[in-house]
């Protein structure tokens, strides 16, 4: 312990060399005496704590909650997240190729991946994970099944699986090989109508900019490309890189694209486009919602800037935050926010200053949890983008008003403002779900069905949409499921008992409450039908990536896309697009 101790206080000495050489003379005392306070206070709780300790997940600890203080970006990888983070900015891991989730004391296949080792062997949506490799599975969560199921590439995996049938659950062994599991950052490129293409994006990994590219030259292999539109939604970002390529493809070489600012003048950087674009005049829309953040906003906000293309949707998430990640003893890393990012007009795009505002931290957590769950998909029950609008929800912490934000202008002279994230020239709405609907979805309910539904038909139409009759089996599915939830209004009378009991004049009004809350019980029965719509939409995603897996989900949900419609009706329209980018003139 003490040999550790005395390695231990050497490398901070070290540390505090590189800081003093580095400009932070002033700060050298301060530095030293707190390394020194952390260090004999770290031994004395080690030697002398009533119970035994262990140093190793204290010292995490320790880390991890001094730089949470500074901002929810700045992280200490340990060696054994490793993998994780390279997934992160990779999108390649080995594997069997299929997205998890837990469910009560087993972990189930939610989504396999097409073409990879999972889909290979015949696993589908809703197949329960008994054992693995002959041991049993349950218990465990999706983490721990992760880390059994990943691997090297060619070693091999054994599971015992369990399905639903018509009849009886049947229970069947498969083996099957690992393999190096790359997953598409272009998820879906397609003509959603004649002449207009329509891509969606779904992570900045390495290589995303060259798969854009060949998604564009696919789309006017195919036909006359007359208009794009690119689906930045629900993106939480990544490699700056690829970003600055990405615009790239529809700018002049050596415009601006983002420039980052720092505390060290050697992270203060201008980026440009490098190289000839693809394609100058194609009509161009991106879309963007509350979760589309960092590369994203790079992506939207340089677009808008340099007026060559029209942004719809909601203001985008505000992650204006560049991190680098410095390599530290024993195989682990820090990433820290190292500077900010500027569109070509001049705005930063973060939207919270850490430094001065007192943030809710379990908002920011919930919201960035989210988005690091979406960015890992690891898990899942319908899919990420079903309760994207929730975050919206969430999203409660305090944002520049409007008294604050300060005017910019894009290269062409319209007005823009800062305040944090993008914020579209058509600005639309998310439509919030219904209480039964979000019911039904944290009881899995539409997971369910969906594998009821793929048991009983072995196929579907590529243009499937769920049916009335469709509709009628469902309702009769979960006649004797158990799902709650509850209303506003119930919500209101509740909270109406309560003080009207505490003020005493409850038992007056009993009669008159019972008879009300009987029938709000009644017309709550129809809210079912009611949210007919929102099921549907729903289940047609979900039934479809049963059979045609994540570019099946895709397409199902063009078909109820209200931003989307927005985008065909600007693109097929060149005088209304061509106005979009005219400058207003001032009052």
């Amino acid at each position: 312990m003490k040999k550790k101790l005395k390695i231990f206080i050497i490398s901070c000495s070290l540390v505090t060399a590189g800081f003093v050489s580095a400009g932070f003379t002033d700060s050298y005392f301060e530095i030293a005496k707190h390394i020194d306070i952390f260090t004999t206070l770290y031994k004395e709780l080690n030697v002398f704590y009533v119970d035994e300790t262990d140093p190793g997940e204290l010292m995490k600890k320790g880390i991890d909650e001094m730089l949470k203080s500074l901002d929810p970006y700045t992280t200490y990888i340990p060696e054994s997240e490793i993998e994780d983070f390279r997934f992160i900015t990779t999108g390649k891991y080995g594997g069997i190729g299929a997205i998890i989730t837990k469910r009560e004391d087993f972990v189930y296949i939610s989504e396999p991946y097409e073409n990879y080792p999972a889909h290979k062997a015949g696993l589908l949506s809703g197949d329960k994970i008994i054992e693995i490799n002959g041991r049993s599975a349950k218990g465990k969560n999706t983490e721990e099944i992760s880390e059994i199921l990943k691997g090297e590439p060619n070693t091999s995996v054994t599971l015992l699986i369990e399905r639903e049938t018509i009849k009886d659950p049947i229970r069947f062994e498969v083996k099957f090989d690992r393999e190096k599991i790359s997953i598409e950052s272009v998820s879906y490129a397609e003509y959603v109508e004649e002449g207009l293409g329509y891509i969606k994006l779904r992570s900045f990994t390495k290589g995303c900019a060259k798969d854009v590219k060949e998604a564009i030259l696919k789309l006017k292999k195919e036909g006359e490309l007359r208009g794009l539109i690119l689906d930045l939604r629900n993106n939480p970002g990544g490699l700056l890189n690829e970003s600055v390529d990405i615009v790239n493809l529809f700018v002049e070489k050596g415009e601006e694209i983002v420039k980052t600012k720092g505390k060290i003048k050697s992270w203060e950087k201008v980026y440009v486009a490098k190289s000839k674009p693809l394609d100058l005049e194609l009509p161009l829309v991106v879309l963007i919602n509350s979760t589309s953040a960092s590369a994203s906003e790079i992506v939207s906000g340089s677009i808008q800037d340099l007026d060559r293309g029209i942004v719809i949707g909601e203001r985008s998430y505000g992650k204006g935050l560049v991190q680098q990640t410095r390599k530290l003893t024993y195989n682990s890393q820090l990433k820290l926010t190292v500077a900010k990012y500027y569109t070509p007009s001049g705005r930063c795009i973060q939207a919270l200053d850490y430094s001065k505002q007192n943030i809710k931290e379990y908002d920011e957590k919930e919201i960035d949890q989210f988005i690091s769950w979406m960015q890992n998909n690891k898990d899942g029950g319908i899919n990420a983008e079903t309760f994207s609008n929730r975050i919206s929800q969430m999203k409660r912490i305090a944002k520049t008003p409007d008294s604050l934000k300060t005017k910019f202008y894009t290269k062409k002279g319209r007005i823009v403002y800062d305040g944090g994230g993008i914020n579209p020239d058509i600005l639309t709405h998310q439509e919030e779900l219904d209480n039964i609907v979000a019911s039904l979805f944290r009881e899995r309910l539409f997971f369910d069905y969906a594998t009821h539904f793929r048991i009983r038909n072995e196929k579907i139409s590529s243009e499937f949409i769920f049916s009335d009759n469709d509709f009628l089996d469902f309702k009769d599915f979960i006649a004797d499921k158990e799902y709650s939830y509850q209303t506003k209004t119930e919500r209101a009378l509740d909270n109406l008992k309560q003080k009207a009991s505490n003020e005493n004049y409850f038992e007056n009004l009993q009669s008159q409450y019972d008879l009300f809350a009987k029938e709000l019980q009644v017309n709550k029965n129809d809210d079912l039908s009611k949210s007919k719509e929102q099921i549907i939409e729903l289940l047609t995603a979900e039934i479809m990536s049963r059979y045609f897996y994540q570019k099946g989900r895709v397409k199902a949900n063009l078909s109820f896309d209200k931003d989307v419609e927005e985008a065909i009706d600007i693109l097929s329209n060149n005088d209304k697009y061509k106005t979009l980018l005219e400058v207003e003139q001032e009052n």
